[in-house]
């Protein structure tokens, strides 16, 4: 596989703009390589975020729930079974009930039920006797879904983000990305666009005059206000925006970072959900130091993996648990479930790894892997290991019903992967049963039959998108960093900022003396590298790295605060190498 460096260009105008106005010169410099314009892009002021009017059919959608709380009719959450699912599904929860909501949520079981809003989801929910569905993260595709809970004389309000097909649900569907909305933030997540919601909730509520009078920003009581509620703080909802938002890998724009930054500050300070302290815990990592690799790689996997083996309604649980004990408990099972899905990960890992060559031919643009023994909740994540491994757009399927498999896509950097599938869905009608996703990641059913005839189709839809360059690995960096300030001190300023897709987290290359060598880990899987530059030496970790290192080397590499034993040290953190 060919391998490529290159280094971002900065916009030297931004940059001396952006330390004009008091930025550190090397995150100016940072910035300004990633389409930061203005000093205000780097402020995490609540203030900046986009105002929820422009949100098209949020001030609707805000009108009917407001309706539904006044006449105290009941509420049907409907979710999906991912992390940005159940942290949507619980800033729903959390937020309607402070405001008075009589609520309750329902998130369909992956095995059982599908995706989405779907026509027994609907016949269930008016069984509970739900006035008004409201679903997160999901329902744009439901057209079949909302049509059946319409003729069982529901109202339903559609949050989601995204992509939208041809026909869309007639109903209020509150989503950045359908036709039509100007909302400029189009990267919203599900749990982003429910809190957008509530906030339009409180301020329609306020106008109705439902809330206890306020003076001096505090609530007050007296005799003719003493059965009203007080004004929620939607800021408390903020630790789970920042999860939902960071572990479904939606790009980070300004208007993300905001709610991210927010969400962050608020853990660091204990200021979080006892659900979210459990996992911090459970997962061994710091609370105190928070940062978004921690939402990516600790928390939002012990919470996936509740949807991926069980059920999501365990991982909404611990994020809803009002105290302590309850969220351990909880936090525990959702750790056991995910060892269970590392194993299976591994298990259909090297099974699909073992139907490869070690090397695809040139020409092969995509991989396509199925056995009937593959597990329907692993799949996304098996897809994401192969498309690491041999850097081609992959999809990875496993048997569902009636003759079905379901199929979880993840793509590389210029192949829009749902554009992929619905170029092979007009192409072959009757091929792929339904679809839906991001540019990065997709979801598809067809029947089991159809495998080769869809491998086959994908394969040439994907070769007239992509170009030759586009299959070669890219490592995008902001090139050189003078050794002088390769330091401490430096990685610590680095560690500060929210970085994360779309807003990558900072790369340097540089070439290096490599002065020592020592293998680490049980068995010798990873080294630990002394490499010098400009008469500074550094300590280096090369991850899954059994090779010998040559004496000079070309690295692309990330300066990271190493903490261990109460000591703090600086390392780098080498993510790709070669001889110089």
């Amino acid at each position: 596989m060919t391998v490529k460096i290159q280094i971002r260009p900065v916009n030297q105008s931004v940059c001396n703009t952006l330390i004009n106005a008091g930025a550190d010169p090397l995150i100016a410099r940072l910035c300004a390589a990633r389409d930061v314009q203005t000093p205000q892009e780097l402020e995490d002021r609540l203030a900046g975020l986009l105002p929820y009017q422009s949100l098209a059919n949020c001030e609707a959608a805000a009108v009917r729930l407001a309706d539904a709380v006044q006449k105290q009719e009941k509420i049907l959450i409907v979710a999906d079974y991912d992390a940005d699912g159940a942290t949507a599904c619980a800033v729903g929860m959390k937020g309607l009930g402070a405001m008075g909501a009589v609520v309750d949520f329902l998130v369909p079981n992956r095995f059982e039920h599908g995706y989405g809003l779907t026509p027994e989801l609907a016949e269930i929910a008016a069984q509970k006797g739900t006035k008004l569905l409201l679903t997160v993260d999901n329902g744009i595709a439901s057209l079949a879904g909302v049509a059946r809970a319409q003729e069982l004389g529901l109202d339903v309000v559609v949050t989601d983000h995204h992509l939208p097909a041809e026909q869309i649900p007639d109903c209020i569907i509150v989503n950045p990305n359908q036709r039509g909305c100007g909302f400029e933030s189009k990267s919203l997540a599900g749990v982003g666009v429910i809190f957008y919601v509530l906030t339009a909730l409180r301020a329609e509520l306020r106008k109705r005059g439902y809330f206890r009078p306020s003076e001096n920003g505090k609530n007050f009581s007296d005799g003719l206000h003493a059965h009203k509620l007080p004004e929620p703080n939607l800021a408390e909802l903020l630790d789970l925006v920042a999860l939902g938002t960071v572990a479904d890998v939606v790009a980070l724009d300004h208007n993300n970072r905001i709610l991210v930054s927010q969400g962050l500050k608020r853990m660091r300070q204990g200021k979080m959900r006892p659900g979210i302290r459990a996992l911090f815990e459970v997962a061994r990592r710091d609370w105190k130091k928070a940062q978004p690799f921690d939402m990516g790689f600790a928390l939002g996997p012990r919470i996936n993996a509740a949807g991926r083996l069980d059920d999501m309604s365990l991982g909404i649980a611990c994020l809803l648990a009002d105290n302590d004990v309850q969220a351990q408990e909880l936090a525990a099972q959702l750790n056991d479930l995910n060892i269970e899905r590392r194993e299976i990960e591994q298990s259909m890992l090297q099974d699909a790894l073992n139907s490869f060559p070690e090397t695809l031919p040139e020409a092969q643009t995509t991989l396509v892997a199925y056995r009937d023994d593959y597990h329907q909740g692993v799949v996304g994540i098996v897809a994401s290991r192969l498309k690491d491994r041999f850097y081609r757009p992959t999809i990875v399927f496993a048997p569902a019903d009636n003759g079905e498999v379901r199929g979880s896509g993840r793509s590389i950097p210029n192949l829009h992967l749902r554009d992929a599938l619905d170029l092979v869905s007009k192409r072959h009608p009757d091929l792929i049963l339904k679809f839906g996703g991001h540019a990065m990641a997709a979801g598809l059913s067809i029947l089991e039959r159809n495998i080769p005839k869809f491998q086959t189709a994908f394969e040439q839809a994907v070769r007239d998108m992509v170009h030759e360059d586009d299959l070669s690995q890219t490592f995008i960096t902001d090139g050189s960093l003078p050794a002088g300030d390769i330091t401490l001190e430096q990685a610590k300023n680095l560690a500060r900022h929210v970085w994360g897709q779309g807003f990558a987290p900072p790369s340097f290359t540089d070439e290096f003396h490599v002065v020592r060598q020592q293998t680490m880990g049980a068995e010798g899987r990873h080294k630990k590298v002394w490499l010098q530059k400009e008469g500074f030496e550094f300590e280096a970790m090369f991850w899954r790295c059994s090779e010998e290192i040559p004496e000079y080397i070309r690295t692309v590499y990330r300066p990271v605060v190493n903490e261990w034993r109460n000591n703090v040290e600086l390392q780098l953190y080498v993510d790709y190498w070669e001889a110089a």
